[in-house]
Parts: structure tokens; sequence; C-alpha cells
């Protein structure tokens, strides 16, 4: 792949430019700024974009944004020192965010990721969205102690909520994250389902619905072993789900 690599730091650039091109991709141009950012991409005409937040000019957020307005925009690797940025970074389409100093595996699993959705697939993606919608997240974002994890919400099986927090459920285990339930299930209305007051469901991994004793309901998942209580005033809508499945 063709790489864009933006940061005001040199000795930052030089250790991105050098993983890059270990990883067998091309460093086509490097940037000190989003406005020059902007400019070699559209020069350059890159895959993937290695972008820093806190800039002069333009933060790589703002650069970000409007990268997406592009023809043909590139990918979007967020490599920062800050943590706090993740929600506003994914808004931003990125499909990486990774915490300075950024981990060798790390980076070059985001580019393998960025493979796959190449500059054509973003963009058919971005016409499908309503413009004055809000933009729509792939990934989840939590903060662990490896420092901000992004989670693909197709690969999470459901959200329960767990006192202050709300805790999500994905293939490689549990984090816990700061959103509400009401958010996400607002934010991913055509995805996730209530099925009782304290859980949301991924509709993509739901197999069953089953009776247990006392006339109460449960789930099943596609590949979990684990099952949630469904609360009776959410069954009706949850049949219905199921059939159109």
């Amino acid at each position: 792949m063709r790489v864009v690599v933006c940061d005001d730091e040199p000795l930052a650039r030089e250790r991105l430019n050098r993983i890059v091109k270990e990883a067998g991709h091309e460093v086509v141009a490097h940037a000190s700024t989003g406005v020059q950012a902007i400019d070699l991409v559209k020069e350059h005409q890159p895959d993937v974009v290695l972008l820093d937040i806190r800039m002069p000019e333009m933060d790589g957020v703002r650069c970000a944004n409007h990268l997406n307005e592009l023809e043909h925009p590139p990918a979007i690797i967020f490599v920062t020192a800050y943590d706090h940025y993740a929600i506003a970074a994914f808004k931003a389409n990125a499909v990486g965010y990774l915490l300075k100093p950024a981990n060798k595996d790390e980076l070059i699993e985001a580019l393998n990721k960025a493979s796959s959705l190449n500059a054509a697939q973003l963009n058919e993606l971005r016409k499908l969205e309503d413009p004055e919608a809000r933009p729509v997240r792939q990934h989840i974002a939590a903060r662990t102690h490896r420092g901000v994890e992004l989670i693909a919400l197709s690969d999470i099986y459901y959200f329960t909520a767990d006192q202050k927090y709300v805790k999500v459920r994905h293939k490689d285990g549990v984090v816990l994250i700061d959103d509400t339930l009401k958010e996400l299930e607002q934010e991913f209305e055509d995805q996730l389902f209530r099925i009782h007051r304290n859980a949301l469901i991924n509709l993509d991994y739901l197999e069953l619905l089953e009776t247990v004793e006392s006339g109460q309901y449960q789930v099943c998942f596609k590949g979990l072993d684990e099952k949630l209580s469904v609360s009776r005033r959410h069954v009706p809508v949850l049949r219905e789900k199921i059939q159109n499945i």
C-alpha cells in the first residue's frame, strides 16, 4: 500500500516510516501539519494516512474530516500520545487508533486492516450515510491497561450495564466503556436490540430465544455458551426480529 505519514515530530515520522517499510508498504510522502497532509494526499492519492492529532495549523481530527470529503479518501490510522480523542477519531471514520510510541505489531495489524478497506470502498460507505445524521461508528473505544482498544461492532455479542459502566462482551473477551446503553441503542438501532433494561444484544449473533422455568425467556448466541435473560415485555418484538433474520 501507499502511505502518507503525518506527524510534527521528526523522530516520530522516522519511526513510523521504518515500520511501514518493514511491513512491505511504501511511504510516498511525509507531512508535519494537517494542511500539508491534505495537499500531499491530493497529490499522491495514498491508500492510508498515518495521522498525529496534536499538530500546528490544523489538528489531526480536522484534517481527517477534510480527507473524508475527497472523492477518493484514504484510510486513516491515528497515532497519537493522547487517548481522549478516540471517540472523535472514530467519528472521523478512522480504521485505527494507536498510542505513542506505536507498537510495531499493532501498527502492522492496523495497516493490514486498512488494506481490506480500499479508498473506493470507504467512499461508497460514506455515500450511504445521511450527511445530516451522526457519523456511524464501526468500532467501540475502550480504555484498557494497553491504552485505547478498538473493538469492531461486528465482533461484539452484547452490552450489559455494570454499575456506572457498560460491559462489552466481544470475541476476544470483556472490556468496560463509558457509553450508556441508551446512547448505544440510539446510535446502533438497526443492529442492537434491547432484551432487558440492563442488556443490548447484537442481532447478528442471535441464535435462539428459548423458554426456561417459570415462563422466563433467555437468548442464545452463535458461537458463545453464555445466555442472557429477556424481560417479558421485550419478547414479542424479539420474536418478530428472529423471524426476519
